[in-house]
């Protein structure tokens, strides 16, 4: 029969250890307070609780009512108040016999008393002694009541500091109730409480490990914490991005079966056709050629973007700052698309407004712009014509590419910008490129902390709009 063995580093068994350690910690120290050192602790008391008395009384010696206030201390308090003269005589309080027998105090006790006051610096003592008529010690206060125009007096408290026995078995016995439901209570709690705290915990893990296996349909269950439920979320946010991210791999996957079957088969097929029939035409020949060069120009261009994303991103994080005219890079990208002007006639034209200087990496810059006439272009319909219009204001500069192309349905503005997503399910022959063009675009206006956005009719072409911080 097989142990179960515990697991020492769960959450509930944490739990419960700090239930029990911390209430067995409250009961040990209600135990040496209430028990180990009561007495102690009533004598400190009794000590200070006499002191205060006594130097109450002495700071009201001299005032008219000082008899009065002695009798209400006595009786209200418990304890025996006495003045003396500086002889040990009794001179307060006095009864009728007391006259004619003139107490005094016990010489030895007396002489204790003066000598402890006359040591004293602020002509006060307490003391604790033994008396051989009593049972327990005597606690004992002094003082002297200065008299100017005659000897001075002396306050003499004396009272008996009694055990505390029978207090202290009562507390020991209560005591004894409350230590076994405090740990009892201690450990139903820390139950509860882990159970409560563990359970969503252990649910977004199993939820985590449903996720791992590809299963992109769970939600993650919100518990009742504000960091649970913030957990939840979290994850949850992350569960639809990979849900997003698995349907653009899916959707990559099918473009570039199609991107790469289609001009490999027509490679093939035009090769076949210079190896079997047109090797010795050469008007036939030099088409033939021309077509397997263009579809090879068209998968090298189709690697290349595939490629594009991941370099641009590791350059990012060594961008080459300084003053750059963003009228000028435009003019410098559309320099490049010459042949379009030329062999397809495209129109490009471009028009500016205020301040365009901004700061930023001007390789990186020149990139977006030609990413975004590159889009452009692919997507032109009749309508070749691209405008540029880059317009400065007090705080940014605003570069818009348009186009007269298909267009962007409404669905699909806020993905346009994913890595490898492209509009639409319908992939048509011509739209090459892996979808990672916009994306770039995307990683590099972010690295400049721009702004970025789309405005788009569907069959009447987009307006692709960046926004730098003006120089």
């Amino acid at each position: 029969m097989s142990k179960v063995k515990l697991d020492k580093k769960t959450l509930n068994f944490k739990l419960w250890t700090y239930f029990i350690g911390f209430a067995s910690t409250i009961m040990i120290i209600l135990w040496l307070l209430q028990i180990v050192f009561i007495n102690s602790f009533y004598e400190y008391m009794k000590i200070n609780e006499i002191k205060k008395i006594g130097d109450q009384l002495v700071s009201q010696y001299g005032s008219v009512d000082f008899e009065e206030i002695l009798i209400e201390k006595s009786f209200s308090e418990g304890i025996s108040i006495n003045i003396l003269d500086e002889s040990g005589r009794l001179i307060y309080p006095l009864e009728f016999f007391d006259i004619i027998r003139q107490p005094r105090l016990e010489t030895n006790t007396f002489s204790e008393l003066l000598t402890r006051l006359y040591k004293s610096e602020n002509n006060t003592t307490i003391y604790t002694r033994d008396d051989s008529r009593l049972k327990f010690p005597v606690l004992t206060y002094g003082a002297i009541l200065e008299n100017p125009q005659s000897t001075n007096y002396f306050l003499y408290i004396n009272t008996v500091i009694e055990p505390i026995d029978s207090t202290v078995s009562v507390l020991k016995n209560q005591l004894i109730i409350i230590t076994i439901l405090s740990l009892l209570l201690a450990v139903g709690l820390s139950f509860l409480i882990s159970k409560k705290l563990s359970k969503p915990i252990v649910d977004i893990t199993q939820s985590a490990k449903n996720l791992m296996r590809g299963n992109y349909n769970i939600e993650f269950k919100k518990g009742y914490y504000t960091e649970i439920d913030n957990l939840a979320d979290t994850l949850n946010d992350t569960t639809a991005e990979l849900s997003k991210t698995e349907d653009l791999r899916q959707d990559l996957i099918s473009n570039i079966t199609h991107d790469l079957k289609t001009p490999l088969t027509l490679i093939k097929s035009y090769g076949e056709l210079i190896r079997d029939i047109s090797g010795d035409d050469k008007e036939k020949r030099d088409y033939h050629l021309d077509i397997i060069i263009q579809e090879t120009d068209k998968l090298s261009h189709f690697v290349d973007d595939m490629l594009d994303l991941s370099r641009v991103q590791s350059g990012l994080k060594s961008l080459e700052i300084k003053e750059i005219d963003l009228l000028e890079c435009s003019q410098k990208v559309i320099n490049r698309f010459n042949y379009y002007i030329e062999q397809e006639e495209f129109q490009f034209s471009i028009s500016s407004k205020g301040f365009t200087k901004i700061l930023g990496d001007e390789s990186k810059i020149e990139q977006a712009i030609y990413n975004l006439v590159s889009n452009g272009i692919n997507y032109s319909k009749d309508n070749k014509k691209i405008l540029i219009s880059v317009e400065g204001s007090d705080q940014w500069v605003r570069l818009a590419v348009k186009d007269y192309g298909e267009g962007i349905a409404e669905e699909d503005l806020n993905r346009i910008w994913d890595r490898y997503y492209r509009g639409g399910k319908l992939h048509k022959r011509g739209k090459t490129g892996t979808g990672i063009g916009l994306s770039i675009v995307k990683s590099i206006v972010i690295a400049h902390e721009g702004k970025y956005g789309v405005e788009s009719v569907l069959g009447e072409g987009s307006t692709f709009i960046l926004e730098f911080k003006r120089a």
